[in-house]
């Protein structure tokens, strides 16, 4: 063990290596992190990632930090443990904006050094730690995160038993520098553990789910969605014999052998391309888009139907019963307006979706995920109907839709409805506004045309505190200026000159200076 965890540890000063990665740690830059990462063994790992989570034009979308996503997967699981392994100050991010989020689970955190991190020894506190939590009395699975400190270093956490005791330890990588968005990271623990499971039900017989076996054939739904949408999937699956499986991620270890076990899978979030890889290893058919809107719902259970092998009788009836009610929701809600939408949740398109068949013009929608086989019918409905769809949106490209189509509303991120606003525009955050409520069938069509509605009828508050604050300054002229003599003037090449000193300060500084950032 000793003598694995030696050649995998990378830049070891003893040996005059020198440090461990030039320019200080975190300050490094993901290039040099990847290097670094590719020399310590971690090059098959950030293959695969690069492989599954393509960038596309830009290195990666404005996200927070990445493994907020995988974090949050594992706080959210019934008898799980977590443990992170990186710098203490993204540790600290991290469980703060989980709490925030609402987490009500303990973070576990492995400190480490210098010296600890490359002389192997950050590997040996990190399985001690393990070996302590390992109660199968209190827990099925023990997740152990290395951040990017740790995967740059190689610490091998695929070293780590299989199990102790019967608890699962599962030990995943998810570098800033190797995974894009918080929602792929999803992926890369959700991936990890379905594939645990399934070897284990490759096995031999597995725990059944909390309530038993269904009774009929069961369709698994990948992505994460608002509580009410399986309830009303399950609805639109009951006329064609059919049952609403587990959601993908789970909220318990067992779910996992019934998600396996289902008739299809419902790639309703499309970017789970780990997920969507074990499944279909799995020999599972997995059916694209949602029941979002009159088409699309008209559209996905024909999917469903074919995948399930129902009678085509069935499937006609279940749309006779269902897409009438859909399209008196969106008649009854309709919206009259010009929208643009970005986010980086992986649902934009379908929210996209519903609001062009509620009456809305969609000029935009741009999504911080990449393009997948699973989005392809979303992606092709939307550009008929002229809409532009832009995978692995940046956020200057969602600002650009913002200022090009001044739409009547912006559904966005943080910063791009903060630009809208400032210019007098309704906006809604897309992640607490938009996700928290029910996209599928008659309830999500009429959910939406509510939220949107209302927010556009406070254009005229918008209007009303433009004018009221009309002539206060902005930028280097913020404030409140009596007279033009007394209005501060703009000095951008005195700015510049002051940036390109303190560059070049930065240069010179050491890294242990830098470290101390």
């Amino acid at each position: 063990m000793a003598e694995s965890i030696t050649e995998l540890s990378i830049r070891n000063p003893a040996k005059g290596d020198g440090p461990l990665v030039e320019g200080g740690g975190c300050h490094a830059g993901p290039d040099e992190m990847k290097r670094a990462a590719a020399a310590a063994g971690q090059g098959e790992t950030l293959a695969r990632y690069a492989q599954d989570y393509p960038v596309g034009p830009h290195d990666q979308p404005q996200s927070m930090c990445p493994a907020f996503g995988s974090l949050r997967v594992g706080l959210r699981m019934r008898r799980t443990a977590t443990l992170l392994s990186g710098s203490a100050c993204c540790v600290y991010g991290l469980t703060f904006t989980s709490h925030f989020y609402g987490a009500r689970r303990t973070v576990g955190y492995v400190p480490f050094n210098s010296e600890t991190l490359v002389t192997g020894k950050l590997f040996e506190d990190i399985r001690d730690a393990v070996f302590e939590l390992a109660d199968p009395a209190d827990y099925d699975a023990i997740v152990v995160t290395n951040l990017c400190v740790p995967t740059a270093s190689g610490v091998p956490l695929r070293l780590l038993p299989k199990q102790i005791d019967g608890v699962r330890i599962i030990g995943i990588d998810v570098p800033g520098f190797g995974v894009p968005t918080h929602a792929e990271a999803k992926d890369v623990l959700a991936g990890a553990m379905l594939a645990y499971a399934r070897s284990e039900a490759e096995q031999g017989p597995v725990q059944a789910p909390r309530g038993g076996p269904s009774e009929r054939p069961t369709v698994t739904l990948v992505g994460e969605m608002f509580p009410a949408d399986p309830v009303g999937i399950g609805m639109l699956l009951e006329p064609l014999g059919l049952a609403c499986g587990p959601t993908v991620p789970t909220r318990e270890w067992r779910e996992q052998y019934a998600a396996l076990a289902g008739a299809a899978v419902a790639a309703i979030h499309p970017f789970y391309t780990s997920v969507c890889r074990e499944f279909e290893q799995a020999g599972r058919t997995l059916v694209g888009s949602a029941p979002v809107g009159h088409d699309g719902t008209a559209a996905w259970l024909e999917a469903i139907g074919d995948a399930c092998g129902v009678p085509r009788d069935a499937v006609s009836a279940a749309q006779n019963r269902f897409l009438p009610a859909i399209r008196a929701a969106l008649e009854r809600c309709p919206i009259r307006a010009r929208v643009t939408v970005s986010g980086y949740e992986g649902s934009e398109l379908l929210v996209a979706r519903l609001l062009v068949e509620s009456g809305a013009r969609v000029p935009y929608v741009g999504t911080a995920l990449p393009q997948t086989p699973w989005s392809e019918p979303d992606r092709a409905w939307l550009e008929e109907r002229g809409v532009e769809v832009r995978y692995r949106a940046s956020l200057e490209q969602d600002l650009a839709a913002v200022e090009a189509c001044q739409p009547d509303l912006a559904i966005g991120t943080t910063p791009v409805v903060q630009k809208a606003k400032e210019q007098g525009l309704p906006a809604l955050y897309f992640t607490n506004l938009i996700s928290a409520r029910p996209l599928m069938g008659p309830a999500g069509a009429g959910s939406l045309a509510q939220v949107v509605n209302a927010a556009l009828s406070a254009k005229p508050r918008f209007d009303e505190m433009k004018a009221f604050f009309e002539g206060v300054g902005e930028g280097h002229a913020s404030g409140v200026w009596q007279g033009a003599d007394a209005l501060p003037a703009d000095r951008p090449r005195f700015r510049a000159r002051h940036a390109r000193r303190n560059a070049k300060q930065d240069a010179k500084a050491s890294p242990q200076d830098l470290a101390r950032c």
